[in-house]
């Protein structure tokens, strides 16, 4: 999954929970650790949902229908086309609508900056100004932030053109995407359980 399904499944009780699922990728091994507890939780709970997406045989159909082209890059594009289906279709998940939903989080970046990792210190005003969050909702939004992340593929394939298989195979995506989130929000309900228990 990719930030807006991340931040969505935190939920809205512990800010700090957010914060930590938001910057889990930022924070390798065991660096987390110098964390407050409920960050440390939070990416705790991003590892799990990753974890859990990447071996789930529903994911799997998504990934495969693009590997011929894309190889492994397939589970970074599924993980961007999930986040547009889950912003497409916000209003099923969420009673806040997504604009002001993303906006309150931009806010709880900017009370909490020094609190992030340089890396995303780094990308956080771009993030803002081109609200990369609602252009999830957007096919074009899409394709422009899978352009923006083909610096990190080193020019390997070029992701945005995926875009053409999410247009060609668009039913058959938000299916499997709408079928594994219900899934995978039910697993997220039972590790949140058992991160506040530990």
């Amino acid at each position: 999954m990719n930030y807006l399904a991340h931040i969505y499944l935190s939920g809205d009780d512990d800010p700090l929970l957010k914060i930590g699922n938001f910057i889990a990728d930022s924070v390798k091994g065991k660096a987390f650790k110098k964390y407050p507890q409920a960050i440390q939780n939070g990416i705790k709970l991003h590892r799990e949902i990753d974890t859990f997406t990447d071996s789930h045989p529903i994911v799997f159909e998504s990934k495969h229908r693009l590997f011929k082209k894309y190889r492994h890059y397939s589970s970074v594009i599924v993980d961007v086309l999930y986040d547009h289906f889950l912003a497409k279709n916000w209003q099923d998940y969420h009673p806040t609508r997504l604009n002001v939903y993303i906006e309150d989080f931009y806010l709880l970046l900017k009370y909490n900056f020094e609190s992030l990792p340089k890396r995303v210190q780094n990308f956080y005003p771009y993030m803002v100004s081109d609200n990369w969050l609602l252009s999830y909702a957007e096919i074009d939004g899409i394709e422009k932030i899978l352009t923006q992340m083909n610096h990190r593929v080193k020019g390997k394939t070029q992701l945005q053109e995926s875009v053409k298989e999410l247009k060609e195979f668009y039913p058959e995506f938000e299916s499997e995407f709408t079928a594994f989130f219900s899934e995978l929000e039910e697993f997220v309900k039972l590790k949140k359980k058992e991160l506040l228990v530990n």
